[in-house]
């Protein structure tokens, strides 16, 4: 399986253009970014291009398994390309970033539903939310009790002439 952009997409029938391969660079160097990075990213490297380009791009490689989109609840559309392995997501609430977790147990979906209601299932699609260990640390520095004032005792205050 080559994984060298320009034949992926060839392999797919897909025009191989420099705002697909540049949307895919982004993508690939920045998982879970959202379409507006990835459309500041991609005109650093190739000069202009508009908002409903990358778009189109990104739409055109999520349809075709290329990219995966994701969107936590709350926060705009997400892509990676991590493609194919059913993993999963921690979402931190405070400073909304987010990772991937393995897949919580065995092989795709991962998950059995108690009734599948006759849905041949595929995908399941699991966000562990929660904080971040950084928001974490900047939560207990915050609350961090500050040291008690130290009290000038007589012979530290200076004495005036």
């Amino acid at each position: 399986m080559t994984t060298e952009p320009s034949e992926l997409l060839r392999s797919r029938g897909i025009q191989v253009t420099a705002q697909r391969l540049a949307v895919m660079r982004a993508v690939s160097a920045h998982p879970h970014v959202t379409a507006d990075v990835v459309a500041e990213i991609v005109r650093s490297e190739i000069g202009a291009i508009s908002l409903q380009s990358v778009y189109d791009a990104l739409t055109l490689l999520v349809a075709e398994g290329l990219i995966r989109r994701i969107q936590p609840a709350g926060s705009p559309a997400r892509y990676e390309d991590r493609v194919g392995d059913n993993h999963h997501h921690l979402i931190c609430r405070i400073c909304g970033r987010v990772v991937d977790v393995e897949c919580a147990v065995g092989s795709a979906p991962c998950l059995s539903a108690a009734d599948s209601r006759g849905y041949e299932i595929d995908e399941a699609e699991v966000a562990y939310w929660g904080r971040c260990p950084d928001c974490i640390a900047q939560a207990r520095t915050a609350t961090a009790p500050s040291p008690p004032a130290r009290r000038l005792a007589r012979r530290d205050v200076p004495e005036s002439n």
